[in-house]
């Protein structure tokens, strides 16, 4: 004889992040500012960001700022683990920036070869080299002005130099995870990497300008990516509301 039907509960769905309104300036309109970027929640994402990657830092080897400035430049259009495979012998074969700077192009070429774009690249860390030589006696500037005039560096590469090598706070890294994240967490409706550096360095706070940009590649590494984002195992889950996530 069949007991009674049962019926089955069904587990209620997680409930979704709400993307909060936007907020409007004291004129009535629409602030520039993204949505996301409410104190209270960015203090939440940095706190998330601690949790999980407390010791982030560049995946660059390097022993010294100009070691890190080459291998900066060396990194554009390719990852770091192939720079890394790269500079052990560009190091050992060049260790200062004279040696760099005025050696033949042909054996550089030769040396960063895998890294891509091996022609503009040894024009560029020669470049740099030799200004450094001699314009600014043998050592890596420290002001993001005249790191700016060194051949091949903009303003990701000197915020990577000045924040890494020398603890300055000048600005924020925005790599292409930068950019993807910090507009999946709504952080900025900016594209462009410098309008995006802008809006980030208005709502993160400057103590963590540098260890935000290090945690934040390390999550798009590892977490947040471009195709398969995973977000179950993210614990900016619940509070971020990215129309690409995929529970």
């Amino acid at each position: 004889m069949k007991g009674p039907a049962t019926t089955k509960l069904k587990t209620p769905p997680r409930p979704a992040a709400k993307k909060p309104a936007r907020p409007s300036s004291k004129n009535g309109h629409a602030a520039t500012l993204a949505a996301g970027t409410n104190p209270k929640r960015v203090r939440a994402i940095l706190q998330k960001l601690d949790e999980a990657y407390p010791t982030a830092t560049c995946a660059l080897v390097h022993h010294n700022p100009f070691q890190l400035l080459i291998a900066t430049i060396l990194s554009a259009q390719t990852t770091d683990v192939r720079v890394n495979l790269v500079t052990p012998s560009l190091f050992a074969k060049y260790p200062k920036p004279e040696d760099l700077a005025y050696a033949n192009p042909r054996d550089i070429e030769a040396e960063i070869r895998p890294t891509g774009f091996f022609r503009a690249k040894t024009k560029s860390i020669q470049g740099a080299s030799k200004k450094i030589v001699e314009q600014f006696s043998g050592q890596v500037p420290r002001t993001m002005e005249q790191l700016l005039t060194l051949p091949g560096v903009a303003r990701k590469t000197a915020n990577v130099v000045l924040g890494t090598a020398f603890g300055i706070a000048s600005g924020i890294v925005v790599d292409t995870h930068v950019m993807r994240l910090s507009g999946r967490l709504d952080l900025t409706r900016n594209t462009d990497p410098k309008k995006i550096e802008q809006d980030l360095m208005r709502v993160i706070p400057k103590d963590k300008w540098i260890a935000f940009s290090h945690q934040l590649i390390w999550h798009g590494r590892r977490v947040c990516q471009a195709r398969k984002p995973r977000c179950m195992e993210c614990n900016l889950e619940r509070i971020c509301y990215s129309k690409d996530k995929i529970i």
